[in-house]
């Protein structure tokens, strides 16, 4: 990447130094913070001036603030409008309402208006009233709505593109979309106006594409630390993942928000429903249910407190919700991209929150076979199956989660001790001998079976043949008289399923077919002739039960409130559900948890004591002032 676009060329120097004092006048008087956090400074002054730039920052990271403080700033300078192409209808939905109650004149064009509405808009975007406008990229790219875009850039009125989810314009990510792919023709037909791209997730492949498909080869690059500390990473071994999720959430996360990703939509309806008849307030969410009850689900979970929803992947993009206490997984996703994404929805507001994953052989076995016998190209399953690999070995892992997630993103970092495996070490063992049993079974149902449908003998047969198990199935194939009948005796069944577990996840097995046929593979040769030495991961209890306990100190709330507050912070609470219900918003939107903790914390008297507390802007002190010092004067 070289180096970066200049800024605005009509922009004199002493301007563009004047930019920061600018952003972060905005940042204080509209978002009612007293300075940014980590390399957000660096993007907004490089963009207000009129740069390019590719940001990639985590999930919580404060990429919005990236795009829309620059441009207020922009549109305070005479510059315009800043288009922001989003494919998440929930973002544009909470980030216009999130803007109205700051007084940020901002509108969306999306399939949800009519279309009286949207001409609404389409005036106020003409007229010049609007700071933000977000859009889809096909509405985008749409020929009526380049049009505006011309007459807005033919009277300088076009001010910035911001492209969120950049990710999407890559065919090696995790959510490709096709339609990001024409996203190149707003530097061809607006070579003079800036772009921003962002994205949370992206590896070396991705960063590539990104940057050739969206012709930013002249942006400059930001990568913050891909860490959220405040993210707790357990995996735990499949044994009845169900009741595990249920303990999980009971023992960890009791009356608190949540997502759960299942892999397919009837798995998410049972779970749900497993979890309603345990008393938990839980949802389901996936593409087989209707626009009306997707829509009315989400907006529960956005509105209520203490709401679990049970999804596939459709759920979760442009949520943000920022107390989500925890991501579960009940299936593998088929990448890290993909997990990290996910399980970034969890602590948006830096608390304490948990990503929680419970794995096994069918999932190994599974996403393998989805990408084999997928219609992509070679290079490109191969690519898939590096990614898998990679995850896999997450899975597997014996020493620090996070080290290992932070490193495929090209990060360096040290054990956390916030991860299962920093906090209670697992237990590993040499497990060659048992591996070359397993091997040799395959093998010799590969011998014995030649045209007996050897296609039938998965992973739960070879475990009864090396356990010695007299099934009918074993009678009926005269498995009883292989060599390696019972040669496994002194393993149990879940064992030897970690084991096969972990053959296959390190390339030494695979499964083939709709039966998970279990084959061997080239580097399988090696462990049979004893040149390898596998140290393998041994199931304890809590890592095939409940996941690694919080210790007392840690689960006590990081708000750090006594009883008084406490008090105060739960009035506050009902206030703002009240202000919230009034204005059909999600009650984050009128002002975050840890706003009202400190105000509960501080209990400010004046406005302008509430005005140093952090989240309250000059808008929201005008609107809320008053009720608020009247609730803290009330608290005691």
């Amino acid at each position: 990447m070289t180096d970066a676009a200049p800024p605005d060329s009509d922009t004199p120097a002493d301007m563009r130094s004047a930019g920061s004092s600018a952003a972060l006048e905005v940042l204080r008087e509209v978002f009612g913070y007293t300075d940014f956090r980590g390399t957000q400074d660096e993007v907004v002054e490089h963009v207000a001036a009129g740069g390019d730039a590719l940001v990639l920052m985590p999930t919580g990271g404060g990429k919005s603030l990236c795009y829309q403080v620059p441009a207020i700033v922009r549109h305070r300078a005479g510059r315009g409008v800043t288009v922001v192409v989003s494919p998440l209808i929930a973002l544009m939905h909470d980030q216009v309402g999130a803007l109205d109650e700051l007084g940020v004149p901002a509108a969306f064009l999306n399939s949800t208006l009519d279309g009286d509405d949207a001409r609404r808009i389409e005036r106020e975007l003409l007229a010049g009233r609007l700071v933000l406008l977000y859009a889809a990229p096909e509405r985008v790219l749409n020929p009526r709505f380049l049009a505006m875009l011309d007459s807005l850039h033919e009277r300088g009125r076009l001010s910035l593109f911001a492209i969120d989810e950049a990710h999407c314009v890559s065919q090696w990510g995790h959510d490709f979309r096709e339609d990001y792919l024409g996203l190149s023709a707003l530097h061809e037909r607006f070579p003079g106006v800036p772009r921003i791209a962002l994205t949370a997730t992206a590896d070396a492949h991705t960063r590539a594409d990104i940057v050739a498909r969206l012709q930013l080869e002249q942006a400059r690059p930001f990568v913050t630390s891909f860490d959220r500390p405040n993210i707790r990473y357990t995996i735990v071994e499949k044994d009845d993942a169900r009741r595990q999720l249920l303990d999980f959430i009971r023992d960890e996360h009791a009356g608190e928000a949540g997502i759960v990703y299942c892999q397919s939509r009837r798995k998410v309806e049972e779970t749900a429903a497993r979890l309603a008849e345990a008393g938990i307030a839980a949802l389901p969410y996936h593409a087989g249910l209707d626009a009306e009850t997707r829509r009315l689900h989400q907006d529960r979970f956005l509105r209520e407190d203490g709401l679990v929803m049970v999804a596939t992947i459709a759920f979760g993009m442009g949520i943000d919700k920022p107390d989500v206490r925890f991501v579960a997984h009940l299936d593998l996703p088929k990448n890290i991209e993909a997990y990290y994404q996910e399980t970034g929805r969890a602590g948006r507001d830096g608390l304490p929150a948990d990503a929680w994953m419970a794995y096994g052989l069918a999932d190994v076995v599974n996403q393998r076979r989805m990408i084999d016998d997928g219609t992509a190209g070679d290079d490109f399953k191969r690519l898939q199956r590096d990614k898998l690999d990679a995850l896999l070995a997450l899975a597997e892992a014996t020493d620090c989660r996070r080290v290992r997630l932070l490193a495929y993103f090209g990060e360096a970092s040290r054990p956390c001790g916030n991860c299962d495996n920093c906090l209670a070490a697992p237990e590993t063992w040499d497990a060659t001998d048992a591996a070359r049993k397993a091997l040799s079974g395959v093998y010799r149902f590969a011998q014995h079976g030649r045209g007996l449908g050897a296609d039938a003998f998965g992973a739960g047969h070879l475990i009864d043949v090396l356990r010695g198990k007299l099934t009918d199935k074993v009678r009926q194939h005269g498995h009883e008289r292989l060599s390696t009948f019972g040669i496994g005796a002194d393993l149990g069944e879940a064992p030897w399923r970690a084991v096969l577990r972990q053959l296959i996840a390190l390339g030494h097995l695979r499964a083939e077919g709709d039966y998970h046929t279990l084959a061997l593979t080239e580097s399988s040769r090696a462990v049979l002739r004893g040149e390898v030495t596998l140290r393998l991961r041994r199931a304890s209890e809590a890592t095939r039960g409940r996941s690694a306990r919080r210790a007392p100190k840690e689960r006590a709330s990081p708000l750090a409130l006594d009883a008084a507050a406490q008090s105060r912070f739960a009035a506050l609470k009902a206030w703002r559900a009240e202000v919230a219900r009034e204005h059909n918003l999600p009650a984050y939107i009128i002002f975050h948890d840890a706003t009202l903790a400190e105000m509960a914390r501080e209990r400010p008297a004046t406005p302008a004591a509430l005005a140093g507390i952090g989240g309250v802007g000059a808008r929201k002190l005008e609107a809320y002032g008053e009720q608020v010092l009247r609730v803290l004067g009330a608290g005691g």
